[in-house]
């Protein structure tokens, strides 16, 4: 089968990075989606292992489109009945860039009457309960070609969880991911987190450092469907336990100036796992010291939707006062406030441009020095 995995812009290359380390070569990563070719057990490992991917779609077919009624020959040759049954609860996603047909809710109407028209015709049937399992259809429009494709997902992967309460400004899970993943932070490695929230980041690296895959207790929307093999998620399951890391860590630190987001913050970690291997501490960042030579800072410092009238530039002038202080230490910060780098102190050496939730943000990187160099 045909695979896709969308990714939010600015990432593409972290998960890249993971699809080689799964033995999955390298990948095209094409109109903020990854290809790559695979079976059902792959498309368990993609769900369980993936950290910074949003979703995995497989291919139904692609076919041009001019019109709607191309659009509803292609969709009815395809075959829906290999994975939908008279029950599904068919619901549609979709996107039109640059075609003729760019009304995006009649071109799933079109694409859902005549998955709807085959079905009752293959099955024998005038009617479709729809009262059965989920099945998310995508149409994506590009130009004058149709990508059709179901969603083996259904709630996108940075849903791990754990975390089910709620914070200010919280970061998407495969945000925090790819952060870490693009970072020098290794095993090993001292780390800190001086604006943890609800603690998204320190649990993303523990989960990473523990080598955890993040989709490992949660259920997907592909189990469901009649056509997908017995046991492959139950097998996913099994090979990624046996990779993971069960040696002790260093502590990874965690604090933040709220008592609620610290309480928040180890509910979380304990229902991840991995309440262990993080010291949360109710502190103020300006107060941060280490004795570690080498160490990684990642944090998602407050960029004005949480700051109410605290003094912006004043924050981040601290922060980078605290950073400098750590000589060798590197330090990776998303932000969305304009002045981040200036107020900073210090000319990020990478910038790389990230999307949280619906708001645009840079991820600046300082590096330190190496420890090999020392």
């Amino acid at each position: 089968m045909k695979l896709y995995i969308p990714v939010a812009a600015g990432v593409e290359a972290s998960v890249k990075r993971q699809l080689l380390q799964l033995g999955y070569g390298e990948c095209p990563a094409i109109r903020g989606r990854i290809e790559l070719e695979g079976d059902w057990k792959d498309v368990a490992r993609l769900n369980v292992c993936l950290r910074a991917g949003e979703r995995v779609l497989i291919g139904v077919g692609e076919f041009p489109s001019p019109d709607f009624d191309a659009l509803f020959t292609g969709v009815s040759a395809l075959p829906w009945e290999e994975f939908l049954s008279p029950r599904s609860r068919i619901l549609m996603d979709g996107k039109c860039v640059k075609s003729n047909l760019m009304a995006v809710k009649a071109t799933g109407g079109v694409v859902k009457k005549a998955i709807a028209e085959r079905l009752m015709k293959k099955f024998g049937t005038r009617t479709l309960d729809e009262r059965g399992e989920r099945a998310i259809v995508g149409v994506y429009l590009y130009g004058d070609i149709a990508y059709l494709t179901l969603d083996t997902s259904g709630d996108g992967l940075h849903k791990r969880g754990y975390r089910v309460r709620t914070y200010e400004a919280p970061l998407r899970e495969t945000t925090a991911a790819a952060m870490i993943e693009s970072s020098f932070f290794r095993f090993g490695k001292p780390f800190a987190d001086l604006f943890c929230g609800s603690g998204t980041i320190p649990i993303e690296a523990a989960l990473y450092m523990r080598n955890i895959a993040p989709g490992i207790v949660r259920r997907f929307d592909f189990t469901r469907w009649k056509c997908t093999p017995s046991g492959v998620l139950q097998a996913a399951r099994e090979e990624a336990r046996d990779l993971e890391n069960r040696t002790p860590l260093p502590p990874l630190f965690a604090s933040d100036v709220s008592d609620k987001a610290i309480e928040i913050a180890r509910f979380h970690a304990a229902r991840a796992g991995v309440e262990k291997d993080i010291r949360f501490c109710l502190q103020d960042m300006r107060q941060f010291s280490s004795e570690e030579r080498f160490g990684v800072l990642i944090s998602n410092p407050p960029y004005g939707e949480r700051m109410g009238d605290t003094d912006l530039r004043g924050l981040y002038r601290d922060f980078g006062k605290v950073f400098r202080s750590l000589p060798d230490w590197s330090c990776y910060f998303l932000s969305a406030y304009d002045g981040a780098e200036r107020a900073f102190g210090m000319r990020a050496d990478k910038k790389r441009r990230l999307w949280n939730g619906q708001l645009a943000c840079t991820l600046y990187a300082v590096f330190g020095a190496s420890p090999c160099k020392k």
